[in-house]
């Protein structure tokens, strides 16, 4: 008998809310390390209306004009028009920033402290993370978030382009697949939400999606006569950003990692310098479950490790193949402790994360994109794996 069931994922574009505090808390992360590598950087962001705070605890060489990189950032998302109350050039921006905790910062450090068990650089927080592969998209990610982040994507070039003049920052995608024997067979469902200007009728709103994005982005194969399009489902988006919402750093983790088909720790991204293992280790764990599945290991492949704050091992390795393995689950995990090391230190060495790459990752996930700077993306340990389970 066969097994059918329809999941669904979101994106969410550069102009919503927590995306544009996602943006501006990585923009002050990529400033601090091309001034400092060493910096240490755990930066939050909330805007509402016209109103902009920036804070966190940051220890830096680096010399930062925060008020100009939060307005440079939120320019470029596209803030600019003159009927915008949140608009790059009138928002006030707030700064609350101390340093670093010494207590945490003892434990991230590799030297030895009073009741620190080990002189190596330590975890910079406890806590679980997991990474997650698939072979259901030429990316090794699930179907639902790709499909949804490439509407997103499509929308913004556009917008950017001012090709078309009504199209405003905020925007949602959402896409429903279809899934037969756990393979994606069809798309039931598309919704996009995009602000727009007053003037615009919704039937053109409702007519340019559907015909310029989902049918240019969506592989024609999924599209069916029961497909169902849901295009501004309100009738009307024209109050959107902070404007209409309020936003945070750190709130689409789902959006940022795999759309709710492989599981998530509960630590955000965006704002944080690779000591901090909610993102480092969550970046090694995409690198592992993506060389799994390319490796032929298995079709789909979650990992999850856990951390002790001040401490460099990992207290916990797990890999789950969703009996989708040619070998058993305990072998690949073995296979992936041998091949791969989870120590802080190792994870930014082997990916080379101490470099101003984040303002990359914060838009359309932070998975399944094709760059060379972001190196957790790369397959290059398929065949140490391979020979690691024989």
């Amino acid at each position: 008998m066969s097994k059918r069931y329809i999941f669904s994922s979101e994106s969410v574009g550069e102009g919503h809310p927590d995306k544009v505090c996602d943006t501006i808390s990585d923009a002050v992360l990529d400033a601090c390390l091309t001034q400092d590598r060493t910096s240490r950087v755990a930066c939050e962001t909330y805007a509402k209306s016209n109103v902009v705070v920036v804070g966190g605890e940051i220890t830096t060489k680096a010399k930062l004009d925060f008020v100009k990189i939060a307005r440079d950032a939120i320019r470029e998302i596209g803030y600019v028009n003159d009927d915008d109350v949140f608009h790059a050039d009138r928002v006030f921006v707030n700064v609350y920033i101390t340093q670093q905790s010494p207590d945490i910062s003892q434990g991230v450090d590799a030297r030895a402290a009073k009741g620190k068990k080990k002189a190596e650089q330590g975890a910079g927080d406890q806590g679980l993370m997991f990474g997650y592969a698939s072979d259901e998209t030429p990316e090794l990610m699930p179907a639902p978030i790709m499909f949804a982040h490439h509407l997103g994507r499509k929308l913004t070039a556009i917008r950017k382009s001012g090709k078309v003049a009504w199209l405003r920052p905020d925007a949602k995608s959402q896409v429903s697949v279809v899934y037969e024997d756990d393979q994606p067979v069809a798309i039931s469902n598309v919704v996009i939400s995009t602000q727009h200007s007053a003037e615009v009728s919704h039937k053109t709103i409702e007519e340019f999606c559907i015909e310029e994005i989902i049918k240019k982005v969506l592989p024609k194969r999924m599209l069916t006569n029961k497909t169902t399009y849901l295009i501004n489902p309100t009738g009307r988006f024209v109050v959107g950003g902070p404007q209409g919402d309020t936003g945070l750093t750190g709130r689409k983790i789902i959006v940022d990692s795999y759309g709710g088909m492989g599981r998530h720790g509960g630590g955000a991204f965006s704002g944080k310098d690779p000591s901090k293992v909610d993102r480092s280790a969550a970046y090694m764990g995409r690198y592992v479950a993506k060389n799994i599945v390319a490796a032929g290991l298995a079709r789909r492949a979650e990992i999850q490790f856990a951390y002790a704050i001040g401490y460099p091992e990992p207290v916990s390795v797990y890999v789950n193949t969703f009996g989708t393995g040619v070998v058993p689950d305990e072998q690949i995990t073995q296979a992936v402790e041998n091949v791969f090391s989870f120590k802080p230190a190792d994870i930014v060495k082997a990916l080379n994360l101490l470099r101003p790459i984040y303002g990359k990752t914060t838009n359309y996930g932070h998975f399944g994109k094709n760059d060379p700077d972001l190196t957790w993306e790369t397959t290059n340990r398929i065949a140490a794996l391979k020979k690691a389970v024989k």
